[in-house]
């Protein structure tokens, strides 16, 4: 119980956590939102939200780009801090101009997203990541 109870922590712990945290947020947002993306690219391309003004087409392979190569990047825990900013940047966009209108319901998961993604970025990769084991 006096464990339970600590505010103390232990270093695997906190390993096994961002292991944890990057493994699981980077297969959902992969399996959840970047493959379903990318088999509907074809009638996305004409219609994905454009919010830097650069095209639909270019905004829906530069969402691709973080929620499928940049989620498996989190997985592997390679490149992490840059894999993690390009999902919070990602995930900005989708909670403060996609979901801005909407209920805190409906933009829940955006949120939830966001902030665990910002939390990887500012915690890094742990010990068990491709990053630690190349000493990065």
């Amino acid at each position: 119980m006096k464990k339970l109870l600590s505010t103390n922590y232990s270093e695997t712990g906190f390993n096994i956590a961002t292991l944890l945290l990057r493994a699981s947020f980077g297969i959902l947002i992969f399996l959840n939102h970047g493959v379903s993306k990318l088999t509907r690219f074809g009638e996305l391309q004409h219609s994905f939200l454009d919010p830097m003004h650069i095209g639909h087409r270019w905004s829906l392979l530069m969402n691709l780009f973080a929620e499928i190569i940049c989620a498996l990047l989190l997985v592997l825990g390679l490149f992490t801090r840059l894999a993690a900013f390009v999902l919070v940047i990602s995930m900005a966009v989708a909670v403060f101009i996609f979901h801005r209108s909407q209920s805190i319901g409906q933009s829940e998961m955006a949120i939830l997203y966001l902030v665990v993604f910002f939390s990887i970025l500012l915690l890094g990769p742990g010990k068990y990541s491709v990053d630690a084991m190349t000493g990065h």
